[in-house]
């Protein structure tokens, strides 16, 4: 336990000390030698002229002058010469002064001591400035010991800090407002903010408080950083007898970054009211404050003023009104943002970088980012992390990982490719692009993981069906002690919903609920998406019906859970409840809608919804809205008029739209439209293997052999290959995956052997197998058997098999889920008297005694 006890002040007893940091005195030079030189004043007044206009390198080569001239310098000249060097931050030719100091024999006294150490201090380098502390011994005064605390704080040593300042208390030393300022800097953290409100009531009682204005910024500053305790700051900013420009924009800067936005610009104009001119950091800061709440008009006002006042050029003000323009463009757009950017006389690597991010996050503009990032360093700007951050991103938006590798290439060489934001940003360029091998070797590599390195790979392999690898790392996570946040919550579940792994998702349900997140908005959604995907819709709904706070996420997401599920009059139902509680669609939720309508064939509800999209909403229909339509008078057989609304499109349809028709050609049978919407394809994706699938399943459905092996034999000489059809189901939190015909399951014994019985008691209640859907130009017999190896039935059998009666057998496949199986699986329902949940590629089908949630419409 540290205790803190403030002496009386006392003054100091410092002895005359023998003793120097150079052991050699024979080269001593009395500074009365140097006044007898009639060139030392002239040359010492020179110097001095020439260090007041920053020309550092004149001065020295003055000082070098002095020592030839027999004119040596005296320790004031190199006192005033190192101070300079601090001024202007010149920290080499600081070190090169200190050098010429020893080497001149001079004995240093404390004044040139305390300005090392300050030196040292300001370049990093608390070892060196250690040892000059330590050397001087009885010749430390109150400044050695203040210039001491202060290095320690502002290099990361809050701990020597403290005891620094513990042991000057000791030696009877009374700490003045320079020191208490140093020693609060070092308590503005949450681990010793304790010991900070110690030093706050000593400066209170001792008076250093009204004394001295830096101590109170000092205060602001250790509450907002510590703990974000801005009640506290604000407190501090209000006991303040004398405030200035600088207090005034630290508060509005820290109310601005901690997320008070409002309060930041109530304090800007209590600030103006007050008689403060504000400069440029108090207009950066509240330009941010605008961003943050969106309010564009107030910026346009503010950045009005600043032109007025001559501050529109200053770098930090002008990446305060990039970074504006960019995030409050009602359209996304970043014309306002690029203006602000040009006008700037001078660019800088901040300033470059606040506009390459605002291109990659107004998210149609990413190519011009990289663009800018090419300009920025042909330009001699060296990039930082953040820069790298920024068009790394850029490249994941673009899926671009050939680009984003060579950007790494120079991140690597400039040294900043270990840095965190940079190898994040690089984690989910690889998870994007599918390649989680390199993607978790950029994790391995991080010199120093944090949680959002963490959530990267853990959102990317679950965005890529790893479970087990998502999971291991959550295990790992717990580990490491890091804590779990929301996104981290949010990324398992999606991984669980994306395989269908129920089991783990209540797991994971569990332990968001031990960790106090059940009532998180983002949380929520995501296990409204989770239960959903994983074919359990009611306990989708039930996190539905109990959330407080429900954005436009919750109500589409449910919307979408229900369409997918077949229960459109619940999902349009959700849709109009959601309207009457004023909460404002968006384009998902239209998609949304319009699916559900497609699915039961609901072809009048959903024209009045695509309508009213724009008429009613204001929302412009995109090009998924028209294929969702396409679908809709695709799926009841209208397939003229889906070809009528293609042509009336106010665009061109993409090759979504065109493979929806041939999809919806493929289920009706019309060969003829169906080779029309496959060369539309193939006009704009040439090498898309769906199109030639599609085609060629046409044309077998149709018996046109010849057409098919021509199809098949030009997508070998594509080198196109057809995605593989599979099946899985969870079982006992393991994941359980079969392909067509598989024998590599440990109990495939007992699964054909079910699957022998299953086809037995189906065929006797009056299962009939349809030959139609093998689209192999083989026996009829041989067509029934491949019937029975596919992958949908083998993962039905094996779930009989390892499950309890009472609980439903989900499964799940990547493709569509065929006729046959569709129909075999209600038969083994009845058969069974088991509830059968499958999830194709397009939606759920609930299967219960014999009946499907479908009702055979898909």
């Amino acid at each position: 336990m540290i205790t803190l006890s403030l002496p009386s002040p006392a003054q100091p007893l410092l002895p005359p000390s023998s003793k120097t940091l150079n052991p050699s005195r024979q080269n001593i030079i009395p500074s009365s030698d140097s006044r007898k030189n009639p060139n030392f004043e002239p040359f010492k007044n020179s110097l001095i002229r020439q260090l007041d206009v920053g020309h550092l390198r004149h001065a020295i080569s003055t000082l070098d002058l002095m020592t030839q001239q027999k004119a040596p310098p005296d320790l004031t000249t190199y006192s005033i010469l190192l101070k300079s060097c601090i001024r202007f931050r010149n920290f080499q030719l600081g070190k090169l002064v200190h050098r010429k100091l020893i080497q001149s024999g001079l004995e240093l006294d404390s004044v040139v001591l305390n300005t090392l150490i300050s030196l040292y201090s300001k370049c990093g380098d608390t070892e060196t400035a250690r040892s000059i502390f330590e050397g001087m011994g009885s010749r430390r005064d109150l400044v050695s010991w203040s210039a001491m605390v202060s290095c320690y704080a502002n290099n990361n040593m809050e701990w020597q800090a403290i005891c620094t300042f513990l042991d000057m208390l000791e030696l009877g030393f009374y700490p003045n407002e320079y020191c208490f300022t140093a020693m609060i800097r070092a308590c503005s953290n949450a681990k010793y903010s304790w010991i900070g409100e110690i030093i706050y009531g000593s400066v209170l009682k001792t008076g250093y408080f009204e004394a001295d204005v830096c101590v109170g910024c000092e205060l602001i500053d250790m509450f907002a950083k510590s703990s974000g305790d801005l009640g506290s700051a604000y407190k501090v900013f209000e006991k303040m007898p004398e405030r200035n420009l600088v207090t005034w924009t630290l508060m509005i800067t820290r109310f601005a970054q901690l997320g008070c936005a409002r309060d930041a610009i109530d304090m800007f104009l209590d600030m103006e009211l007050s008689g403060y001119a504000p400069d440029r950091f108090t207009y950066s800061s509240v330009l941010s404050a605008c961003t943050e709440l969106g309010l564009l008009a107030l910026g346009k006002q503010l950045h009005s003023r600043v032109i007025c006042f001559g501050l529109a050029l200053d770098v930090c003000v002008g990446c305060s009104l990039v970074n504006m323009y960019a995030k409050c463009a009602a359209d996304g757009l970043v014309d306002d943002s690029r203006k602000a950017f040009d006008r700037m006389p001078a660019h800088n690597v901040m300033s470059w970088t606040t506009i390459i991010t605002a291109y990659v996050q107004s998210g149609e503009c990413d190519k011009e980012a990289i663009e800018l990032f090419c300009r920025m360093i042909s330009g001699q700007i060296q990039p930082n992390q953040f820069s790298f951050s920024s068009v790394l991103k850029a490249c994941v938006n673009l899926s671009d990982p050939y680009i984003g590798e060579q950007v790494y290439g120079y991140a690597v060489k400039l040294g900043l490719a270990s840095v965190n934001c940079v190898g994040n940003s690089l984690i989910s360029m690889y998870a994007k692009s599918g390649r989680m091998e390199d993607a978790r070797k950029a994790f391995d590599i991080l010199f120093e993981k944090n949680l959002v390195s963490y959530n990267a790979i853990v959102d990317g392999y679950a965005k890529n069906m790893k479970s087990e690898e998502t999971f291991l790392l959550f295990n790992e996570i717990v580990d490491t002690g890091i804590g779990i946040n929301a996104f981290t919550f949010a990324s398992l579940l999606s991984g669980a919903a994306t395989i269908g792994a129920m089991g783990k998702g209540e797991q994971i349900h569990g332990r968001l609920l031990k960790e106090g997140f059940e009532s998180n908005q983002c949380i929520c959604n995501a296990l409204i998406s989770m239960y959903s995907r994983c074919g359990n819709i009611e306990s989708a709904f039930q996190v539905f019906d109990q959330m407080e706070d429900r954005n436009v996420i919750s109500w589409t997401s449910m919307i979408t859970g229900f369409a997918k599920h077949g229960f459109a009059a619940r999902a349009l139902e959700m849709f109009r409840k959601m309207l009457e509680k004023g909460t404002k669609p968006n384009e998902i939720t239209f998609v949304a809608v319009l699916s559900a309508c497609s699915h039961v064939g609901m072809i009048s509800e959903g024209r009045k919804h695509f309508n009213s999209m724009y008429e009613v909403h204001g929302i412009v229909p995109r090009m998924e809205h028209y294929a969702c339509m396409v679908d809709l008078l695709g799926r009841s057989g209208l397939l003229v008029e889906a070809m009528e609304f293609i042509n009336s499109m106010p665009f061109m349809a993409d090759a979504l739209v065109w493979r929806t028709l041939l999809g919806a050609c493929r289920v009706h049978g019309n060969t003829k439209l169906g080779k029309h919407a496959a060369e539309m394809i193939l006009e704009q994706e040439p090498d898309d293997p769906t199109a030639y699938i599609l085609l060629s399943n046409l044309h077998a459905s149709a018996g046109q052999w010849r057409d098919v092996t021509k199809i098949r034999k030009s997508m070998k000489e594509r080198n196109l290959i057809k995605e593989a059809g599979y099946s899985w189901i969870e079982v006992e939190n393991m994941v359980h995956r079969f392909h067509v015909g598989d024998t590599s399951h440990p109990q495939a014994w007992e699964i054909y052997r079910e699957l022998d019985q299953l086809a037995a008691k189906i065929k006797e209640m009056g299962y009939i197998p349809d030959t139609d859907f093998v689209l192999h130009d083989v026996e009829e017999e041989q067509k029934e058997q491949f019937l029975f190896q596919h992958s949908e039935k083998i993962a039905v059998a094996y779930g009989i098999i390892s499950t309890t009666p009472s609980k439903p057998i989900r499964i799940f496949k990547n493709l569509r889920v065929c006729g046959d199986c569709h129909t075999a699986l209600k038969y083994i329902s009845m058969a069974t008297e088991r509830e059968i949940v499958v999830r194709d590629s397009n939606r759920f089908h609930h299967m219960k005694n014999g009946v499907c949630s479908c009702n055979d419409y898909w």
